[in-house]
Formats: structure tokens, C-alpha cells, sequence
């Protein structure tokens, strides 16, 4: 039987489905509208689909590494109980494990590719969403190569709530690694060093201090010095190896380095649900709202 563009409409209107997914199931029925409904459903599609539009900020972050290549993932859920769900935690593991075997270069790329049980990632994610019963969804990942000379150091704070991935050269000591990811994860730099942070940022800063330094009655004469230097300590505030090392203040994350005859190449820092709009939503009116229906 032909399968019609109205025919694919009207099974998205009853079911949310995508269109894709509306399509096979047709094809699947033979055309039969309500048992098209069906297939969808006991794919967990159409289900799955009514959860679109739900704010997933909760979930997991993930480290998984082979030989030279680590990848660091991020997957969200919509509560954080469902975060600690077995379900969960094996579908995170499955993604990794996927994206450090077919190395995907963007988010897009990912959700298209096939994995070893002929679904596509997006497909898979969407068959977890109807068995865990929440909106699931891969965020972000990013995956790093090292040499034979460097170290990966693999960080998981709080079960995955804040994952760092670092690649320290010059040591094979992974404890020196994680020390330096563990000091990420709690200080949370944006960058290595201040020969990274871009002209346009430090001047705008600069420009910031110098208003603040200016308003305060402060001599112009002085300004430009006082300014300097409280941009140099916004500086150890921003890159990492300027700021003093969690597991020992008394030094820079650079001077632990130099002691190891190590250098940090770089490094992610994840944290679940950072930059998500969460929604605030009020329980009891939730549920009274449920039993007024």
C-alpha cells in the first residue's frame, strides 16, 4: 500500500511521533492507521514523544576510556532520581561506548549513527525514554586523544554530577591527572592559562576594574596599577594554572605540574544541567491539577 504524506500527518497528530518513525510504522501496518498507533506504542515512540517538549536538566556525566581516546559525555533526564535508575546508567554506558568507537564529530552527526543493534543513537535514546518513562537526551560530548607519554585523569564527582576529563603530558602517573581533574571539578576554570583568554575579554575586564577602581575615589595616577593587578587576580580566578592547588594551597596547579615534569594539554568540565533553564514547578499544585482532570 502507498503511503501518503496526509496518511503520515494524520498518525504524527495522534501520536506526536516524528515523522520517520511515523512513516516505518506505516509501512510496518500496511497502512493500518490504528495499528500503526500501536506499533508505536509498544516501541515506546509514541510515548516517549508526548515528552518532548519537558525540561530534562537533571542526569549524568561519563568518562570512558581505551588506549589514546577518552571521551566525557553529558546525558540528562528530567529527575534525578531517574538519574540513579540501572536503566539510566546502562543506556550512559552504552553511549559512551559508542561514541569512543565511532568518534562522531558533532552532537548531529551522533544521533544519526547506527549502533550495534541496527537503531540509530536518537532512536535508541528515544526506546530508553519509554522504558525509564522520562525525557532522555544526549547533551554533549567531547573526546580526546593523548600521546604514549601523557596521562588521562578522569574525574566523577558526586556519582557524575560534575565530570572533568584532563590530558597531562610528560607523566604516566594517572593519580597526578586526577589530582588536576579534582581541582577542576571544584574550582571550575574556563581556561589553562591566561595566553588563552582573548584580548576582547581581558580589555573588557580591564575596562570594568577601571570604572569600579575610578568610582571608588581612587587617584588616577594609581588607577592603572591597582587595575593591573586585580585583573592578574581575576586571572587566577579564570586559569587553572594560576590558581592555588586544591590538594595543596601553598602552590600554583603550575608549580605541582613543573614538580612532575608534567604539562596540562587540556581539559573539560562538565556539569549537569549548567546553562538548562530548569523549570520551577510546584508539587502540590501539580498533583492537585492531576486529580481535577
Amino acid at each position: 500500500m502507498t503511503i501518503t504524506a496526509k496518511m503520515v500527518k494524520e498518525l504524527r497528530e495522534k501520536t506526536g511521533a516524528g515523522m520517520m518513525d511515523c512513516k516505518k510504522a506505516l509501512q510496518e501496518t500496511n497502512g493500518d492507521m490504528d495499528k500503526a498507533v500501536d506499533f508505536l506504542r509498544e516501541k515506546g515512540i509514541a510515548k516517549a514523544a508526548k515528552k518532548a517538549d519537558r525540561i530534562a536538566a537533571e542526569g549524568s556525566t561519563f568518562i570512558m576510556s581505551e588506549g589514546n581516546t577518552a571521551v566525557i559525555l553529558e546525558v540528562n533526564a528530567e529527575t534525578d532520581f531517574v538519574a540513579k535508575n540501572e536503566g539510566f546508567q546502562v543506556l550512559v554506558k552504552e553511549l559512551a561506548s559508542h561514541l569512543l568507537t565511532n568518534k562522531p564529530e558533532t552532537l548531529e552527526v551522533a544521533l544519526e549513527q547506527k549502533m550495534d543493534n541496527g537503531a540509530t543513537v536518537n532512536e535508541h535514546i528515544t526506546t530508553a525514554m519509554g522504558k525509564i518513562g522520562e525525557k532522555l537526551t544526549l547533551r554533549r560530548f567531547a573526546i580526546h586523544t593523548k600521546a604514549d607519554n601523557a596521562v588521562f585523569g578522569e574525574y566523577l564527582h558526586m556519582g557524575g554530577r560534575i565530570g572533568v576529563l584532563a590530558v597531562v603530558e610528560g607523566t604516566t602517573d594517572a593519580e597526578d591527572a586526577k589530582g588536576v581533574a579534582m581541582h577542576a571539578a571544584a574550582l571550575n576554570p574556563k581556561y589553562i592559562s591566561r595566553d588563552q583568554v582573548s584580548k576582547e575579554e581581558a580589555d573588557k575586564e580591564r575596562e570594568l576594574l577601571t570604572k569600579q577602581a575610578l568610582e571608588e575615589g581612587k587617584p588616577e595616577n594609581i588607577v592603572a596599577k591597582m587595575v593591573e593587578g586585580r585583573l592578574s587576580k581575576y586571572f587566577e580566578e579564570i586559569c587553572i594554572l594560576d590558581q592555588p592547588f586544591v590538594k595543596n594551597p601553598d602552590q600554583k596547579v603550575r608549580q605541582f605540574l613543573e614538580t612532575k615534569n608534567a604539562t596540562l594539554t587540556d581539559f573539560v568540565r562538565y556539569e549537569v544541567g549548567e546553562g538548562i533553564e530548569k523549570r520551577q514547578d510546584n508539587f502540590a499544585d501539580e498533583v492537585m491539577s492531576q486529580i481535577k482532570k
